[in-house]
């Protein structure tokens, strides 16, 4: 019953979300970050709404949520390090980092822990290919990461 209710929540949120920014040319990217910064997700229960306010299938949708990484299922930890894999940062001892970092969260890729401290995601170029390897913590770029950073951004993050 409470999942129901959580449901027609979320249904009434989208809906105001789309009433709003229908009338937008190209729509529904505008609604999708919308609605990720209302919930911190884009649940399920708002693909419906979506659709049918756009007259649009809800494949098209769910095709679009999960083709763009940066869209969640879920909500994310209260620190999301995104960690570069891009080919200059690897050349930099990426591989090794990421590998060091995520044995130090004991996380894989795209996991939050069940403490939802933090959440750990790839991604491929944040524009620091000079200062690799690179990371990004709660929306802010680091760059030339070594060992002893990583070591510190993990007790933050666990702090």
């Amino acid at each position: 019953m409470e999942s129901r209710s959580a449901d027609t929540e979320i249904a009434l949120r989208t809906e105001a979300i789309v009433g709003r920014l229908k009338p937008l040319e190209g729509p529904l990217l505008p609604i999708l970050h919308d609605i990720q910064r209302e919930f911190g997700y884009v649940p399920q229960a708002s693909l419906p709404v979506i659709a049918s306010g756009l007259n649009l299938s809800r494949a098209e949708v769910h095709g679009v949520v999960s083709f763009y990484h940066d869209y969640r299922e879920a909500s994310a930890g209260r620190h999301v390090i995104k960690l570069c894999r891009a080919e200059a940062c690897q050349s930099m001892g990426g591989d090794e980092l990421a590998d060091r970092l995520l044995g130090l969260l004991g996380l894989d890729w795209h996991e939050t822990g069940a403490d939802r401290k933090v959440t750990i995601e790839p991604v491929y170029c944040l524009g620091l290919c000079a200062c690799a390897p690179a990371a990004m913590v709660d929306g802010e770029v680091i760059g030339r990461l070594d060992a002893t950073m990583v070591d510190e951004l993990a007790k933050a993050v666990q702090a």
